[in-house]
């Protein structure tokens, strides 16, 4: 058996293999054996019908597809390693030959990772703009828990304010007809806090219970269905209730239902500041992070395949029309409106960007020999536990089924440890 390597252009790599004819008449006669038992041949018991009835029944040109099948993945994993390559995607059967004489000539390519040349990328300079906490903060976390521990008084004796929740049924209109999905009954709305169009929640105010009014808005011109955008719009309101929140006072009987840990309101401040402290910390550290990858994705030039960009291009554009779904526009429509190509260049532009940052992680982890333990995977799952609220057996079982999901675990454990790397040798300068 002989194998030719031939290097290509954007890091591709052809394989010419050729392998004698007893070998290649040895795998055929394996492969008839094969197909005999795993095919009903009328006449015949598994396995027992001869050479020539499995060709008829099962055809020569599938035999001489198991033929590939079977001595392919060991000329591949040989190649691969007597080469050192590194490769992004399965090998390809481009062609193969059954000749005359009974020697199979077969034509293979492989896809490489990029070739990543690094610079110096211990001990970077970079500015910074530091992140400082407000000088407010300690107030407005204790605000933001006293909101949380409000509670909600009936108000039947006042017109409705800017800070009320109010209980209403609705239906809207546009140009004479109902909007789908505009009413509602019984609806709560906090006035405060609305998402819904603006100058809306604003025409709630200033209205008693068991009113019913019209108000009039109009949908922003940057609106998700194309059907409302920039309409003139009509709501008849009908008033049910107005709750007033009422805010606890700010003391210790607050930090205890914070959490019991906390006796006094001045253990509760303690523990938020350091919070802060740490938010402060984290902050800066991503901004370095951020600021570090911009310049080495500058400094760094890789010759990337079109295939691999457009494969990445694939993924994102699964990622962007899964959002949109779920935000409940659709896809198509968006697309038609910013326009296919924009769009295009646009995932294009961010298709590079992942893909060059991943090859630079993956070198310097090469580099630094950064290696995923034990440990560190069973921090991952307990991290995924305690986001889906659940156990780390069912974490486990999950990877299980999806052995995706331990191949992403590994990465964010290594792009973790190489951004760690990067960030404590990275000579930081923090500009105002």
């Amino acid at each position: 058996m002989t194998v030719t390597i031939e290097k290509l252009e954007k890091n591709e790599v052809k394989l010419n293999i050729e392998v004698e004819s007893s070998v290649a008449s040895f795998e055929y006669e394996k492969a008839c054996k094969r197909l005999a038992q795993r095919v009903r041949i009328p006449g015949f018991r598994p396995g027992k019908a001869p050479k020539n009835m499995v060709e008829k029944y099962v055809g020569v040109a599938a035999l001489q597809r198991e033929v590939i099948d079977s001595v392919l993945p060991t000329i591949f994993e040989n190649a691969i390693e007597e080469n050192n390559f590194d490769l992004v995607s399965a090998p390809s059967v481009e062609s193969f030959e059954f000749a005359d004489d009974k020697t199979l000539k077969i034509v293979a390519k492989f896809e490489l990772k990029p070739e990543v040349k690094l610079d110096a990328y211990k001990g970077m300079a970079v500015d910074v703009e530091e992140f400082k906490t407000a000088e407010d903060a300690l107030e407005k976390e204790l605000e933001h828990l006293a909101d949380r521990f409000s509670t909600l008084n009936d108000v039947t004796d006042r017109k409705s304010k800017e800070t009320d929740l109010v209980n209403i049924d609705f239906d809207g209109y546009v140009d004479g007809e109902e909007i789908k999905g505009g009413s509602a009954k019984n609806y709560v709305l906090d006035l405060a806090h609305s998402n819904f169009i603006p100058g809306y929640a604003e025409q709630l105010v200033g209205h008693e219970v068991g009113e019913e009014f019209t108000i009039k808005v109009q949908f922003p011109a940057e609106y998700h269905d194309e059907k409302l955008k920039g309409k003139d719009a009509e709501f008849n309101i009908k008033l049910n209730a107005i709750k007033e929140k009422v805010l606890p006072e700010i003391n210790d009987e607050l930090a205890q239902k914070v959490n019991a840990k906390f006796a006094t309101l001045a253990e509760l401040k303690e523990d938020i500041e350091k919070y802060l402290v740490e938010n402060a910390k984290n902050e800066n550290e991503r901004r370095v992070a951020n600021k570090i990858f911009e310049t080495l994705l500058e400094k760094t030039e890789i010759e990337i395949q079109d295939t691999m960009i457009n494969r990445e291009i694939q993924a994102l554009m699964g990622e962007f029309k899964q959002r949109i779904n779920m935000q409940g526009g659709n896809f198509d429509e968006m697309l038609e409106k910013e326009g296919h190509q924009k769009v295009y260049e646009q995932m294009k532009e961010e298709a590079v960007k992942r893909i060059k940052t991943s090859l630079i992680i993956g070198k310097i982890a090469q580099e630094e020999k950064v290696s995923v333990s034990q440990e560190d995977i069973q921090g991952k799952i307990g991290e995924l536990a305690n986001i889906y609220r659940t156990t780390a057996d069912n974490i486990v079982a999950e990877i299980q089924k999806n052995v995706n999901l331990l191949h992403s675990m590994n990465q964010q454990v290594i792009t973790e440890k190489v951004t760690k790397l990067l960030v404590e040798n990275a000579k930081v300068n923090y500009t105002k």
